[in-house]
């Protein structure tokens, strides 16, 4: 997993994944408050048995598409293809909680591709005084998704190999941040692979082997 904010190997993956996005994503992606879009298999992190959007703060909703696409930190090209899968429904998760011991509730917004529910792009924000936002997390690399776990941010990306479809990838790294000193810090880092055995079938699910460094 890169830092923070994605650099030029994160850019890199996302160009590789390019052909796959592309198919997926012909729809775009809009609001969406707290809730999966389609069929979100992969790259979705697993809930924390605590919710993630319970917080004393104060939690005013925010139109995450309008938030991204205003966001320069947010690449040109995920921008373009920020449109609706249908209607006016639009494959973007939103979460609120306490991250960054603002005055308010934070916001991660995941945005993903219309046909797979493909991550592509998480994003973390925090409220300024003036009530505006700013971007203090951004990933963008294929298959990527953010959750708010116990204060942290947990940020898990599937890893593919060459041969692996969409739905059973070879493994993935769960990267978990903590905010100190105004900035996310990386505190644990998970590698589970999978056992190729198992999913081969519709319907099963890869047994994880986890390494932890």
């Amino acid at each position: 997993m890169a830092g923070p904010v994605a650099g030029s190997a994160a850019a890199a993956g996302l160009a590789a994944f390019g052909l796959l996005c592309a198919g997926c994503s012909t729809g775009g992606t809009g609001t969406r408050d707290e809730g999966p879009a389609a069929t979100q298999q992969v790259a979705r992190a697993a809930p924390s048995s605590a919710s993630s959007t319970e917080s004393a703060k104060p939690s005013p909703r925010v139109n995450a598409v309008m938030l991204v696409k205003s966001d320069p930190k947010v690449s040109r090209q995920l921008k373009d293809d920020l449109k609706p899968c249908t209607g006016d429904e639009y494959p973007v998760d939103t979460s609120y909680g306490s991250l960054t011991d603002g005055a308010a509730a934070d916001v991660v917004v995941n945005v993903m591709t219309c046909g797979d529910s493909v991550g592509v792009g998480t994003y973390t924000y925090r409220q300024r005084g003036d009530g505006s936002y700013e971007n203090v997390f951004a990933a963008e690399v294929p298959a990527v998704y953010g959750t708010i776990d116990r204060g942290d941010l947990v940020v898990t990306t599937q890893v593919y190999g060459s041969r692996d479809s969409v739905a059973y990838p070879s493994g993935e790294d769960v990267v978990t941040y903590h905010w100190a000193a105004g900035r996310f810090t990386e505190t644990d880092r998970v590698h589970n692979d999978f056992n190729r055995a198992v999913g081969s079938g519709e319907g099963d699910l890869p047994a994880p082997q986890t390494t932890q460094n």
